[in-house]
């Protein structure tokens, strides 16, 4: 039975995750450097690291296996968790792929690069309805994929 495993600090669809991961009995980790308030589940493990610069990455990257699935929207992170051949999907639902890691490392250096030079500035679009929609297709679909594996 695959693992769920939710980069849990920054993670708009922690409950959402929560929902799907019950229905399929999985056990879950929660990965994050602060006690975070959720619904409690019967497979649910809370991990607190410490507040060590990526620390939460690390423990979920030195933790996951192949058929898993990971939660995270730091590419980094989906990188090192592709090359164990985990799933990774965005909080919107949008998978991470061995094929594409490359060139998202590249574009997020660039983007820190160009907001770093005061080139680029803004923020990133609002969380919607649509994307939680989209995340909860997403990872319904990916743990039925990991199941049949």
């Amino acid at each position: 039975m695959p693992e769920l495993y939710i980069d849990g600090d920054a993670c708009p669809v922690k409950e959402e995750a929560l929902k799907v991961a019950l229905r399929h009995n999985m056990r879950t980790h929660l990965v994050s450097n602060q006690w975070l308030r959720v619904t409690e589940i019967p497979t649910l493990n809370r991990v607190v690291v410490t507040d060590g610069f990526d620390a939460a990455d690390n423990w979920i990257a030195e933790n996951i296996k192949a058929g898993d699935i990971a939660i995270t929207s730091d590419i980094p992170l989906a990188a090192r968790c592709l090359e164990k051949d985990a799933t990774v999907l965005g909080p919107t639902g949008k998978p991470f792929h061995k094929e594409g890691i490359g060139m998202a490392l590249a574009m997020r250096d660039l983007m820190s690069h160009l907001r770093d030079t005061g080139e680029v500035s803004g923020h990133n679009a609002s969380f919607t309805k649509q994307d939680r929609s989209r995340f909860l297709s997403a990872l319904e679909t990916a743990v039925q994929q990991a199941k049949r594996r």
